[in-house]
């Protein structure tokens, strides 16, 4: 009777062909369900190197959350001591308490460098109080942040999740980073954003549109100048690299061996036009550097124009009295002159120290790292030796331009971090073990243990002891 009807309704036909193609995609389903082996499936297509991904990117943040949680409780441990300001915090946190009246008094002090890091100690001390935890906690926050940022360069360099992990261990044991991420200073919050902004650009380097990173990029270089001018070296670094790109595809420059290991290819960035470029490395970055003059300044121009001159001046002067810590830009990656940031005797024989002066079995390596990083980009042309040494040479040549003559070693802390970097490319080398890589992780680390007491002010070490760990007079 039902065929009947729609025989003569005239639907038997396409009601029979709907029928089937029902009974198809059930089956069809019931297979995929099942996992069917006979049934045909589609191979997903092989990944181009140019836009090989972080592998698994759950996992990544996962991993990601768990090292800052780490480093952030490592960091936090003993930061409380001293009670009392430690080095250049007599200059950062008086300007962080002067932020939190009600009407700003003046004359502002430390007006020769931008507001936001000071902002942020100054948030931290209404949370947590005037005292040593609320002047230190968010160079905490941001130490774990630059040690998670070497880890998110690991992954764009190396497209591996052991590498990356390494790297990030590596960049923790190194004294400087675990130095000045506990103390009340402004380098650290500099050193956050900048890593930031600096793995957001390796990972849009190899894209083919990489118009959002490289936006991402350009804001938090931003938020990294409106901590310390220093803030700018690395987005130099950017403009510079995005600009020599540019020209040689302009001038249709082409290797006679093109690799897709090459840092430079004429397809690179296809659509990323000047404007983009522009938008990116300068726009961007200026408004997150100006946004964080809005509170102190509001929107008034010509405050806003004097608080950029003041700062340019104080920066740039070469009338600065000479200091007992003073270094030169050449003499750092040698570790040739710490800086004393607290040396307190606590009994007849103890005392209680933090001396910024970085890893010797991190820094030192390094440098032969480097060498071989420097190398594989002039023989081999390869992009991720490229990025590593335009990241490690850039903030740290760029204090030989400055006319100032007043430097420190902790000047050198973005490119003494991005060494970390170089140290695991060559240790991940073709032929190399995969173990040498873990058992250099292991040196490190004990180099940071050996260092540690003269590193946190809460372990206290003997007389004796920090004599011996001072191997060189120039230390003392």
């Amino acid at each position: 009777m039902w065929r009947n009807y729609h025989k003569r309704r005239g639907t038997c036909v396409m009601l029979s062909d709907s029928c089937g193609r029902m009974r198809s995609m059930k089956i069809a389903i019931s297979f995929l369900s099942r996992g069917d082996a006979n049934l045909p499936r589609k191979t997903a297509p092989q990944q181009t190197p140019e836009l090989s991904a972080v592998p698994q990117v759950s996992r990544s943040a996962v991993i990601a959350v768990a090292i800052f949680l780490l480093a952030h409780l490592a960091l936090l441990i003993g930061v409380v001591t001293p009670q009392k300001f430690v080095f250049d915090e007599v200059h950062y946190v008086p300007a962080a308490r002067q932020m939190l009246a009600p009407a700003m008094s003046q004359p502002m002090l430390n007006p020769m460098h931008p507001p936001l890091a000071k902002e942020l100690i100054a948030a931290s001390i209404a949370v947590f109080g005037d005292n040593a935890l609320g002047w230190r906690y968010p160079a905490t926050l941001f130490g774990a942040l630059a040690i998670v940022a070497i880890y998110l360069c690991g992954l764009a360099l190396f497209s591996a999740q052991g590498p990356a992990i390494a790297a990030a261990l590596i960049a923790g044991s190194n004294q400087m980073l675990y130095v000045q991420a506990r103390i009340a200073m402004l380098d650290i919050f500099a050193l956050g954003f900048g890593l930031l902004a600096t793995a957001a650009f390796m990972h849009g380097f190899r894209r083919e549109r990489p118009h959002a990173l490289f936006a991402l990029a350009g804001g938090l270089f931003g938020c990294a100048a409106a901590c310390k001018w220093s803030g700018l070296f690395p987005l130099g670094v950017c403009i510079v690299i995005v600009a020599l790109i540019g020209l040689m595809q302009g001038w249709r420059t082409q290797f006679a061996d093109a690799r897709p290991s090459d840092w430079y290819r004429p397809d690179l960035w296809t659509g990323f036009r000047v404007q983009h470029a522009a938008l990116c490395f300068a726009v961007l970055p200026a408004l997150t550097y100006l946004a964080a003059f809005v509170p102190l300044y509001g929107l008034s121009l010509p405050d806003l124009i004097e608080a950029q001159r003041r700062i340019f001046a104080d920066n740039t002067t070469t009338a600065i009295a000479g200091h007992t810590y003073m270094s030169s830009w050449p003499s750092w990656p040698l570790l040739a002159r710490p800086v004393w940031f607290l040396f307190d005797k606590t009994s007849e024989d103890q005392i209680s120290a933090i001396v910024f002066l970085g890893n010797p079995l991190v820094a030192w390596p390094a440098l032969l790292a480097l060498a071989l990083v420097l190398r594989d980009f002039v023989v081999a042309r390869r992009w991720d030796a490229f990025l590593i040494a335009a990241f490690y040479f850039g903030p740290w040549l760029a204090w030989a331009l400055l006319p100032r003559t007043l430097g420190f070693i902790y000047y050198y802390l973005p490119a003494a971090t991005a060494a970390s970097l170089a140290l695991v490319y060559v240790l991940r080398r073709e032929g190399l073990p995969r173990w040498l890589l873990w058992a250099y992780v292991g040196i490190a680390a004990a180099g940071f243990a050996v260092m540690l007491p003269i590193s946190a002010a809460f372990i206290g070490v003997s007389m004796q002891t920090f004599n011996r760990l001072m191997l060189f007079q120039s230390w003392i």
